[in-house]
């Protein structure tokens, strides 16, 4: 069996080598054991249950909380020739009818069910008559009361296996504590022993959390160094989504919204965009994301605090799940705090302890100074045994200098202290800071010695202090009313036996240094846009979305080993069988011609070491993007087709050959002035300004052209001019 699961791994799923745990578990699963899995996501849980299914006589059904996850897989495993279809409320009644003559003549080996649907009598009855070897509940963590996202329907699958006694069950989820597992097992009648938990690490994800000052800008600024690529902003609130949408397509973003606000179509049709890599940036609420398997995610940007860390880990793991490095960034502001309490305060008594835990282990996560991997993983129960990961802020960032902060921790906690321990950071701070709120007044708080003593340091500074003399073991929060109580390290600091080093936030933002994101391979990135593009058209021919054809990491092998032969390409991962024979002869007829233009001789495909004919992969940066596209573009590719090419705008493209010219390079001049929208009677006057003001300003031309002339038509005007000057011709024709 093992033999034979090793065999559909290359042929069907074009994978070499398994990946942690999932022999073992197939071979679980096989032998009819029930299993748990716990794997992050990007982890490959589906392959877990994918495999069994095509060795098994019989059907697996899988529960899947989300149609859009159905579908996602169905059209997956559709292109690569498995028989699956699913069974809900999108199919037409022919459809459907359709669907279940199939299932009927045995013809399916895998059905995707939503919990509703397969508790349903008619859906009992259909599946009663036929041979099911295997149930496979996905988004496991649903079933469980203890769960980030409890569903009741999921708790009651544990009655659909006794009308099952012969199919064995598996459970997979990507983020489960250990209370969380114990109540699966516990629910689903699992042994022990047949619990699989990968590592929590996501190794190719680029940890930096930084504090929020203007978000908008930062976000600005950093979706300017990730031009092109495809990513995810989560928000707090419709609003903020909406507002920052329309700033972001204000600036010619390729970007939509997603929120409960907005129609189901509206909705429906901004995922699948994405999806389909027509639009770049989704703008979203957590409503987005769960079952989304879109592989090329390069970055997850939360523009405000998570509620807590399930739901942090949870929607980071929706980038980079082709396995190649990609960017989280979180913006981290106080303010977040009192939005997420407010909400928290609407609770029972019970749900308010159990959040206000998960907020406080969110927040030592945020503001912890060593590697943002070990508060990380060991929330889920794992030891992070690196010194340093190299793949966060902390880690890469200079040591960060610490300043003696004893007599600010002596105030702080002496105020605790007088106030008999009974409030909370946010009162402390109006005492120390000298506050007359209706509430200082009440307690008569104005005549105590510590009030008014901070007032040197601003909210944001104190609150921050705070915490770190929380994490700092001085004091601790009471979990349900917040209030502080001081712990026998405090008195040593009082008595200043102890000294207390930390960090003044400074009133700015803090900039950490970026680390470059590298691919496994160095690789030529102007015929990865070439198979790009070929990708996306045979994706919209067959109404799929790009990554179904090949991922990210597909195209980047076949631009780093040029694969030249049928067989060669078989070594490229995720070209299986099915794949080569539809989409082979295609990708490479691209490839042949490309090295035939660039005489690049031809290679064997050797993956265990860098391609003979690349460079080794450079540890220093990668190529900047305006120099792809400005060396795309000199090589006789028009404006119209870079546009294509790098899915941006027009006065984005402007702007990189701009770029181009200014870092030194020469650009063809030809094909420049065809973009323009300006009739050819006015060219020669434009000319003939920019020969009179220079081109280093457009301000000067475009009031001399008592702005007749449009900044965006000066930009491509400038741009043929330089490109003129600069191959030592004369500009006016």
């Amino acid at each position: 069996m093992t033999n034979k699961a090793k065999s559909i791994l290359g042929e069907v799923f074009g994978y070499s080598e398994f990946r942690s745990h999932q022999k073992k578990i197939i071979e679980n699963v096989i032998n009819k054991k029930d299993t748990l899995v716990i794997m992050p996501t990007g982890g490959g849980k589906s392959l877990c249950y994918q495999i069994p299914a095509l060795i098994f006589k019989g059907l697996t059904v899988v529960v899947s909380p989300l149609i859009s996850l159905m579908k996602d897989q169905v059209e997956q495993l559709s292109e690569l020739g498995v028989s699956a279809l699913f069974l809900n409320s999108t199919l037409s009644g022919e459809e459907y009818s359709r669907n279940v003559e199939l299932l009927k003549k045995n013809e399916v080996k895998l059905l995707y069910l939503a919990p509703e649907n397969l508790l349903s009598q008619r859906t009992l009855s259909l599946l009663s008559s036929l041979q099911i070897d295997c149930l496979a509940i996905d988004e496991a963590h649903c079933i469980s009361e203890w769960g980030h996202d409890f569903r009741p329907e999921y708790r009651k699958l544990a009655d659909v296996r006794s009308r099952f006694p012969s199919a064995t069950c598996i459970a997979l989820t990507a983020t489960a504590t250990q209370r969380v597992r114990e109540d699966i097992k516990s629910s689903l009648g699992f042994d022990v022993s047949n619990e699989f938990i990968a590592s929590f690490d996501r190794q190719n994800l680029y940890l930096h959390i930084t504090p929020k000052n203007k978000p908008v800008a930062q976000t600005m600024d950093f979706l300017s160094n990730h031009l092109g690529e495809s990513g995810i902003i989560y928000c707090f609130s419709r609003r903020q989504v909406d507002s920052l949408y329309e700033v972001l397509e204000d600036s010619g973003y390729s970007v939509r919204p997603y929120h409960a606000g907005l129609s189901d179509k509206e909705r429906a049709d901004n995922q699948d965009l994405f999806i389909k890599d027509d639009v770049q940036i989704i703008v979203a609420t957590i409503a987005f994301g769960m079952g989304i398997n879109k592989p090329n995610v390069r970055f997850v940007i939360h523009f405000d605090l998570p509620k807590n860390i399930e739901t942090y880990y949870q929607e980071i793991g929706r980038a980079g799940r082709d396995g190649l490095k990609a960017y989280c960034l979180l913006l981290f502001g106080y303010g977040d705090i009192q939005k997420i309490k407010y909400f928290i305060n609407q609770k029972s008594e019970d749900e308010q302890r159990t959040a206000n835990i998960h907020l406080n282990a969110l927040l030592q996560f945020t503001e912890t100074e060593i590697c943002r991997r070990r508060p990380l993983l060991a929330y889920f129960g794992e030891e992070y045994h690196a010194d340093k990961c190299n793949m966060c802020d902390n880690c890469l960032a200079e040591d960060k200098k610490l300043v003696d902060i004893t007599i600010l921790a002596q105030k702080f906690l002496s105020c605790v202290k007088r106030t008999d321990e009974m409030f909370g950071i946010n009162h402390i701070i109006d005492i120390l800071r000298g506050s007359q709120s209706q509430k200082i007044c009440n307690f008569e708080h104005e005549k105590l010695s510590t009030y008014g003593i901070g007032k040197e340091y601003t909210r944001k500074q104190w609150f921050h202090l705070a915490r770190q003399f929380i994490n700092k073991g001085l004091m601790i929060q009471d979990a349900k009313y917040g209030g502080l109580k001081l712990t026998d390290r405090s008195y040593d600091v009082f008595k200043g036996k102890e000294a207390v080093f930390g960090m003044i936030e400074e009133e700015h933002i803090l900039h950490v240094k970026k680390k470059e994101m590298e691919t496994e391979y160095d690789y030529d990135r102007v015929l990865f846009e070439k198979l790009r593009i070929m990708r996306k058209e045979l994706a919209d021919n067959a109404g799929v979305p790009p990554y179904v054809i090949f991922s990210d990491k597909t195209l980047i092998e076949m631009s780093a080993f040029y694969p030249r032969s049928e067989e060669s390409l078989l070594h490229i991962h995720g070209v299986g069988a099915v794949k080569h024979k539809k989409y082979g002869a295609c990708f490479l007829d691209i490839i042949d011609s490309h090295c035939k233009e660039h005489r690049i001789e031809i290679q064997p495909v050797n993956k265990q070491k860098v391609p003979p004919h690349m460079p080794q992969p450079s540890r220093k940066s990668e190529k900047k993007r305006y120099m792809i596209i400005g060396e795309t573009y000199n090589m006789g590719k028009s404006v119209d087709q870079i546009m294509e090419m790098f899915n941006i705008k027009k006065v984005t493209a402007i702007d990189h050959l701009y770029n181009y010219l200014q870092s030194g390079q020469t650009l063809r001049s030809d094909g420049i002035l065809e973009i323009s929208e300006v009739s050819s009677d006015q060219h020669r006057i434009i000319l003939e300004t920019f020969h009179k003001f220079g081109t280093e300003f457009l301000k000067p031309v475009f009031d001399a052209l008592e702005g007749r002339v449009s900044y965006d038509e000066l930009k491509i005007f400038r741009l043929y001019c330089i490109s003129m000057d600069n191959t030592s011709r004369d500009f006016i024709q």
